[in-house]
């Protein structure tokens, strides 16, 4: 059996990864509050935004914590398609949770099917995450620890989205964000206790890329785009700031004349 190690820098990616979860959580939660107070095209975009959010901070949040992850007497590489697929699946499938969620007249039921849909997306782009890696040897899963991560998925899910749809505040949209992180993080790593790994020493090349040509290339990119599409939602007013800065803006005019 090949030892795993998954913080071979450290504590480094492990708290990247966990900033990046929280990151997207935080924005993706916004992103629902903003798309529950729009209506029609507005609404729509505000979705897809935390859609996109929540779904690239997930895939960021594994990629990262995976550039941590070193099997002893293989080296690691990883199939191109299937990563990128794994990052698509993602974002549609908790596109799918966060539009039930927006769209539908019956809160309860609107909650249990986004967040098993959304919770079960996670599951996927883990575990086809994990089908990308190319290593010498067979990859092997615990099945009780693989229920138990899905699990934790589909509950973390559940609770964002709830969360999206009952707070307000920016303090509790934090905290909020940090728990799901938190859910988020400990869903990866079950994934990753559930894994053990046949070696079987090999001089040959392996295919795919290594974690550094392209998964980091692609976290960078992906972390760039939810900072900058945090400071664009956190400086866009609300529909309530609007109609205040209308209202007050009005009487000058009027006073002008």
């Amino acid at each position: 059996m090949g030892h795993l190690d998954h913080a071979t820098f450290g504590w480094l990616t492990p708290v990247l990864s966990y900033v990046m979860a929280c990151t997207g959580a935080a924005l993706g939660l916004r992103c629902t509050v903003r798309a529950l107070g729009a209506t029609g095209r507005s609404r729509r975009n505000w979705l897809l935004t935390a859609a996109s959010a929540i779904g690239t901070g997930i895939w960021t949040m594994h990629f990262l914590a995976m550039l941590g992850f070193g099997v002893t007497g293989t080296e690691i590489r990883y199939d191109v398609p299937l990563t990128i697929l794994s990052l698509l699946v993602a974002v549609v499938v908790v596109g799918i949770g966060v539009f039930a969620v927006g769209y539908s007249q019956d809160r309860a039921r609107a909650l249990l099917l986004g967040g098993l849909t959304t919770g079960l997306g996670v599951a996927s782009m883990h575990y086809l995450g994990m089908a990308a890696l190319r290593l010498h040897g067979a990859v092997h899963y615990d099945p009780v620890l693989v229920a138990l991560s899905v699990l934790i998925a589909v509950v973390a899910a559940t609770a964002a989205l709830w969360a999206g749809l009952n707070i307000k505040s920016p303090v509790a949209v934090t905290v909020a964000s940090l728990v799901m992180g938190a859910a988020v993080s400990s869903m990866h790593y079950t994934g990753m206790f559930a894994v053990s790994v046949q070696v079987t020493p090999s001089g040959a090349a392996l295919p795919g890329a290594t974690a550094m040509q392209f998964i980091f290339p692609l976290a960078v990119g992906l972390g760039s785009y939810l900072f900058l599409t945090s400071a664009f939602v956190a400086l866009s007013p609300t529909a309530g700031e609007r109609a205040a800065s209308a209202s007050a803006q009005r009487p000058i005019q009027s006073g002008a004349r």
